[in-house]
Order: structure tokens, then sequence, then C-alpha cells
């Protein structure tokens, strides 16, 4: 497999220096991404960076993942308008961990000459000192190259200015990429279009502190077709951890994306053939009803970043809203999933002490949770099979009792084909 080839036909080549195509045909390279650890779990924004040392592994080169730390404690004001906030030695080890855990599912990290490595910028840089970073590698970049850079002049530009903290992340960068050459035999570094001009300055770096010769590479900055940005949902991050974001609403991100993000996103965020996806887009401009391209979307990312289980269970949970789940498919959701599911649902709250023994259906469905304005209404529904408990129907006799409760504390409620009502018991 071509590297360069495979990236291009996928659209997620944006900038890349010159030889670096050379470089790659000629032998087996190290390359590496820096990732942000503020935060215990990547997210989906990550996910075009990951796919890139996916693609690098594949085509038998070595990927190294590289965790920041150091940079982490400092802050990168690529595409950033303010100070972020720093981070404690503790956490970001945690937060290491968690990432490794997550790239662990994309990247073979323990076999063969290509194995994945993952490094920590915090393990060379903590020894480094201040006079020592100036004398060693401050001296070999000047000011107007660094004042030069889009993200510094965008800060400078913003009137907030730039804070020589975050002014220096850019040297600091640019010395990660200095020692994995110089230790690590690293001669390439991938990442966004935004860090173009960070990796840069590591290649300028490496050339002028070693005389070496290394190499950038970047791929665009993923956005939705209408400009919008990729990677929100409407509660925020899109994460990759399940405690973050449930496998369900994952899933649900993917199979709610537009035919045109579809078309973009299975390229680039998938291990698809060409041919897989072109038949795919074929089939689906023919009947686009059928939402072939965001079902295989959705399940090939939720697959590979959650599980087949996972997959399975999200997909039973959204035709539960559609009419096919069933008693039994209700049961098995996680508190989590069925919170996701009934999100934008009417609920109500009620006391569990009152059906300690056993409550009638009427005075549950109108005193207790007013889904029915009247007795009569609710007596009449309840007669006609109109109303359902737990997806089983529920007629004038029924009795609500202590176990019909889903996940011990809630019962959901059908009147007709499409109301839901969700009833937390506590």
């Amino acid at each position: 497999m071509d590297f360069i080839e495979e990236l291009r036909w996928r659209g997620m080549i944006h900038d890349m220096t010159p030889g670096t195509e050379e470089q790659l045909s000629k032998e087996i390279t190290a390359g590496y991404i820096g990732y942000d650890p503020t935060s215990d779990s990547l997210h989906i924004g990550n996910l075009a960076s990951i796919m890139m040392l996916v693609h690098l592994q594949r085509a038998g080169h070595k990927p190294f993942a590289l965790v920041g730390g150091a940079t982490g404690m400092i802050g990168d004001p690529s595409g950033k308008s303010e100070e972020r906030n720093l981070l404690d030695e503790t956490t970001l080890r945690h937060n290491q961990e968690g990432i490794k855990k997550q790239l662990e599912k994309f990247l073979d990290f323990s076999h063969g000459h290509n194995a994945a490595e993952m490094v920590n910028n915090f393990d060379w840089i903590k020894e480094f000192s201040f006079l020592q970073f100036l004398r060693d590698v401050g001296k070999h970049i000047t000011v107007n190259y660094m004042m030069a850079k889009d993200s510094v002049k965008k800060r400078m530009e913003s009137g907030s200015g730039i804070s020589f903290t975050e002014f220096s992340y850019q040297l600091v960068q640019g010395y990660d990429f200095c020692w994995l050459f110089e230790h690590k035999g690293v001669k390439l570094q991938m990442g966004g279009s935004d860090q173009w001009g960070n990796i840069v300055t590591g290649t300028e770096l490496i050339r002028r502190k070693l005389g070496g010769e290394a190499y950038a590479l970047t791929c665009p900055l993923i956005t939705k077709a209408d400009g919008g940005k990729f990677g929100k949902s409407e509660s925020g991050n899109v994460w990759l951890d399940p405690v973050k974001t449930s496998p369900y609403s994952f899933y649900q991100f993917w199979l709610n994306t537009t035919d045109a993000d579809a078309a973009e996103y299975i390229k680039k965020f998938t291990l698809l053939s060409k041919a897989e996806i072109d038949l795919l887009i074929r089939q689906h401009q023919e009947a686009p009803h059928l939402r072939m391209l965001q079902k295989a979307l959705a399940r090939d990312i939720t697959i590979r970043v959650h599980s087949e289980e996972d997959y399975q269970a999200a997909v039973e949970a959204s035709e539960i809203l559609f009419g096919k789940g069933t008693t039994e498919t209700l049961k098995k959701l996680t508190e989590d999933t069925l919170l996701a599911v009934f999100e934008g649902v009417p609920k109500s709250e009620m006391a569990k002490s009152e059906i300690t023994k056993s409550l009638d259906i009427v005075e549950f469905l109108t005193d207790f949770t007013h889904i029915f304005p009247s007795k009569g209404e609710a007596r009449r529904m309840l007669k006609e099979g109109g109303v359902q408990i737990n997806k089983e129907k529920a007629g004038e006799g029924f009795s609500i009792t202590a176990n019909l409760l889903l996940n011990g504390k809630y019962l959901l409620v059908q009147k007709g084909k499409k109301n839901y009502f969700l009833v937390k018991v506590v």
C-alpha cells in the first residue's frame, strides 16, 4: 500500500513538504502526531489524525503517538483565542493512559518491526533548565520567524495578545520533533492543517541544529458541508470514551450526518476500499431514503471505537423509537442509553412509595403523571389498546408495580403510536 496515494484519494492531504513522498517510498519511515492530554479521552475531532497513523502503519511505516505532557502544561495558541488551563503531572499521566487505551483500538502497539509507540514529551523536557533551553534551542530560531506564524499573528491582531508562555509553544513542539529525530529516528510529523506552522518549526530546527532533513504532512481540518464545526453534537464534544458519550449517542451522531458529509467522512474515517466506497455511494444515490452511507459509516466507526455488541445495542435502541423495539430490548438498555434514546420526550417524577404494593393504572396515568387530563380519557384509550407500559399493551385492570421499573427507577409510557413519556420513580 502506498501511504501518500491512500491519503490522496481519501482527501486527507492539505500540505506536504517537498521530498516527503520520495522519503516514504525510499525506506520504512517513522512518523508521529501529537495529542493534547487535557482530557483522558480523545474525541471525534482527533479521528482524522488517528487515521493518518493507521494508514502509516498499514503501509509498513512506524507510527508514534506523542502525548504532550509538557506542552499540555503550557498551551498551544493554534486555533485558539485565549489561554488554556494548565494541568498538573498526576492529571497528565492519568490522561495519557486513557488516550493510549483508545489508540490501542486503532494501532498495533505490540507486533512487528513497525509496532506503534507512545511517548510523552514531559519525559525529556522535565529535566531541561530554562537557560539550557535558550542556549540549545532558542538560539536557532529567530523571533521574526516565530512572529510570522499565523497562529501568533492572529492572537496579536485580536487585541488579547499572547503570553510568552504560549508564544514559546512552537519552540517546544519543534524541539519534540528534534528530539524524536535524534533519539528515535522519526523523520515525519503529521497533524491537522492548523498545526503546519508548529510542524515546520520542527523541520527548521532539525535542519539548523542537527543538519538533518525532516518532513511535514498535514490533513485538512474536517468541517461539515454547511461550513459548521465538525465534532460537536448539541451536548458538546462527541467523545471516544463511552462514559462521556454513550455508544448509542456516538452511533446516532454518524447516523444523522447529511448525505454530503457521509460521503466525505466514510473516506476519511473508515478503512473501506475505494471500490467499496464508490459502490456504497452509487447505491445510496439510487435509494437515498435507505441511508446506506450513513449506516455503513456509523457501523464501521462504532464497532472500531466501541465493539460489535455496543453497535448492535445502539441499532436495537434506535429501533425502539420507531416502534420495532420490544420489552426485552428495553430492559437491556443501560440507564445512559435509555436517557439518550428518550432525551426529548416529556418526563415526570413520582415517589417510589406509591408503587410498593401496586397502583391502579388509571390513577397512575392521571393523578400521578398527568399523562392524561382525565380518568375518562385514560379509560377510553386503555380500552382501545392505545396505552403501552415498557412496550407492553396495558388494559384497564393493569397495575403499576416496582418490578416493572427499568434500571430500578424508570417507566416508559406510550400513548398512541408516537407519544412517549418517561416517568422517573424516586
